[in-house]
Formats: C-alpha cells, sequence, structure tokens
C-alpha cells in the first residue's frame, strides 16, 4: 500500500490555482485586445486630435483655411459647359490665379445661395474685389435674316454665353477691376465683347486653334495684362477695406 495520503485540500488549492491562472489569462488576452484597438484608433486619428498633443502643427482643414486666408476673393465668370480643350485653359487659369494669391469664385460651383440666379451674380460681384470673364465658344449661329436691311454677314460664327454679357455689365456697374479673355472669334460682334467700348476694350484673346494653353500662358501679353490686373485686385482690396473716416 502507499504511504501516500490523498489530500482533497491540495486538490481545491490546486483547482482554484488553475482557476485564478485561466483567469489571469483572460485578462491579459483582453488587455491585448484593448491595447491593440488604442493604437489602432489613435494611429487613424490626427495627431492634433490625439489627447494630450502638444503638437503645434495645425490641422489639415485649418491648413487650408490658412492658406485661403491670404488669398483675395475675386469673381470668375464663365461657363459650366466646356469642351476638353475649354476646360484644360481654365484649370490652368485657376492654377494661375491661385499662385496670384486669388480665390476664384463662381457660381454655382463654389457658392450658390438660395435666391434668384441675377441677386447672386450681385452678390458674388460686390463681395469681390476683381472679375476675370472668360468667354468660351459656345454656339456655332448663323443669321439667316433681320428685321431691319440685310444681315451684315451670313458667314457662321460663334457665341458665347448670356452671362458673358451680364456678369461683367454688372461688375463695371460696381467699379471693380475686370479682365476680358476670350476665345478667338467669340462674340466679335455682340455686346461688350465687341471691342471699342471703353473702358472694356482691353480684350485678350485665346487662339485655340493655333495655341496651345501652355503657349498662351507663357506668352508676354498675357503675363502683362494678368500682372497688371492682379495689381488693380490688391489696389481695390486695399481701397475698399480702408475705414470711411481716418482719426
Amino acid at each position: 500500500m502507499s504511504s501516500h495520503k490523498y489530500d482533497y485540500r491540495e486538490d481545491r488549492y490546486r483547482s482554484r490555482e488553475d482557476k485564478y491562472k485561466s483567469r489571469d489569462r483572460y485578462t491579459d488576452k483582453y488587455r491585448y485586445k484593448e491595447d491593440k484597438r488604442y493604437k489602432e484608433r489613435e494611429q487613424s486619428q490626427p495627431k492634433d486630435a490625439v489627447r494630450g498633443s502638444t503638437s503645434q502643427t495645425p490641422a489639415s482643414k485649418h491648413e487650408e483655411c490658412v492658406d485661403r486666408a491670404f488669398r483675395l476673393p475675386v469673381f470668375l465668370s464663365t461657363t459650366n459647359t466646356l469642351n476638353a480643350k475649354q476646360q484644360s485653359f481654365l484649370d490652368r487659369l485657376i492654377l494661375e490665379m491661385e499662385r496670384a494669391l486669388l480665390f476664384p469664385r463662381t457660381g454655382p460651383i463654389t457658392e450658390n445661395y438660395p435666391e434668384s440666379i441675377l441677386t447672386n451674380v450681385r452678390r458674388l460681384v460686390s463681395s469681390s474685389y476683381g472679375m476675370l470673364a472668360l468667354n468660351f465658344r459656345r454656339y456655332y449661329t448663323e443669321v439667316l435674316d433681320t428685321n431691319v436691311g440685310p444681315p451684315v454677314s451670313t458667314d457662321p460664327f460663334w457665341q458665347g454665353s448670356s452671362f458673358a454679357q451680364i456678369e461683367p455689365a454688372m461688375a463695371f456697374q460696381r467699379g471693380i477691376p475686370i479682365l476680358l479673355v476670350r476665345e478667338a472669334g467669340t462674340d466679335l460682334t455682340n455686346g461688350l465683347w465687341l471691342g471699342g467700348i471703353p473702358p472694356l476694350n482691353t480684350l485678350i484673346e485665346w487662339d485655340s486653334d493655333n495655341q496651345s494653353v501652355d503657349e498662351f500662358f507663357s506668352s508676354i501679353p498675357w503675363r502683362s495684362v494678368f500682372a497688371n490686373w492682379s495689381a488693380e485686385v490688391r489696389n481695390a482690396y486695399f481701397l475698399q477695406t480702408n475705414p470711411d473716416f481716418k482719426y
């Protein structure tokens, strides 16, 4: 016979010890999962959003606001119906304006108020310090007859958007600096794009048939007139933001 005596207390203590060990393993596993979740959540958040962060770098949205704060708002008058070549020209123009620290605004892309179209245009004009109007080719038309006398010309010609006439006229009434850019052959005998109407007789043309986008924006005429207009916009900003009376 074995001299070893069965001690039920030893088994009881051993089972209790195993119970605690299994509980500790479960706790460690739970803690590991929580630490892993915390690290993943911390990595997905911006640095400035983490509690206790001492970083002085602004968040990305704040950086966008700061970057935009140094740009002067100007009204970019153009049409929304563009072909690929015209869209490429517009994209390059917006880039040129941003490089000059100007913020192009146009409705209804950048802003649109719940009011009538002309009221929206008036608000944009009144809250801008300059206007750059683009008159792209829109309709290829032909005059068949007139109410009085024969047609001036029976050859087909290009017409632009009707807002290319309305918006620059409202900007002229406001008195802000205006720069007119026209795709060659557009509205040659129509409205303020006719030419010879001071002070709206300063036009610059883009010959889309023979001139690339890069060639236009690297040309001396464009660089000269754009630099002059940008200076007028900044002058308008300083004049409009001065107080009415200085003590």
